[in-house]
């Protein structure tokens, strides 16, 4: 219901007629204000429909679908937002989605684990021959590390060629990319722990992070 609400919700604001609600009220006025584009908000609605599934990806090909139509979309919608329109900063965007997606579904592994729910990649479970009960158990195998590495290093690849672009990506876009900093540490904490995700240091915060995100910001780069 609250996501039909939502797309009642964005349909009415395109028609310059927004409910009667705080949150409806603020996304018109940057609607109007930055000329939001429908399409970004919509699929993110539909991609979050599709979690009522409540079951785990078919492929890799899925992970990154769902990873570019709401990480994305919402880029896309800040970068709208900052008032760039540049090519290089849409495909910037478009990876550091990917790469947030995929590492959001791993880094909620352990979590959803402990409510025996897993949603890793199947086609990368079974190339490693793990089951949704190995994570169930909070099995730290060689098998487990190498599903984790396997898709760790695909988010890796994304976060390569996002930077690929950053030379001709505006400095006035660089705010919309800065959560790269939060998915280098992941990876860089994972890969210390020889990528075994139930690691109990993975669940405890970096107390350099908002150190790390000032120097990001002040280099202006991603």
């Amino acid at each position: 219901m609250r996501l039909q609400f939502w797309k009642s919700a964005v349909e009415d604001i395109y028609r310059d007629d927004p409910p009667v609600q705080p949150v409806s009220a603020e996304l018109w006025r940057a609607v109007w204000k930055h000329t939001l584009t429908r399409r970004w908000m919509l699929r993110i609605i539909s991609e979050r429909e599709k979690d009522m599934e409540d079951k785990a990806y078919r492929n890799f090909q899925e992970l990154e679908a769902y990873g570019e139509n709401t990480q994305s979309s919402l880029l896309y919608l800040l970068l709208e937002t900052l008032g760039v329109k540049n090519v290089h900063s849409d495909h910037a965007a478009s990876h550091i989605g990917k790469a947030q997606g995929i590492l959001t579904c791993l880094r909620a592994t352990p979590y959803n684990s402990s409510r025996r729910k897993v949603y890793l990649p199947m086609d990368i479970c079974m190339l490693h021959g793990a089951s949704q009960e190995d994570f169930i158990r909070g099995s730290r195998d060689q098998n487990i590390r190498d599903v984790v590495y396997d898709i760790a290093s695909q988010a890796h690849v994304h976060l390569q060629h996002a930077r690929s672009f950053s030379e001709n990506v505006p400095h006035v876009a660089m705010p919309a990319f800065l959560q790269t900093v939060v998915l280098e540490d992941y990876l860089q904490r994972v890969r210390k722990v020889d990528f075994d995700v139930f690691h109990p240091s993975l669940q405890k915060r970096n107390p350099m992070l908002p150190l790390q995100l000032y120097l990001r910001s002040w280099k202006k780069i991603y």
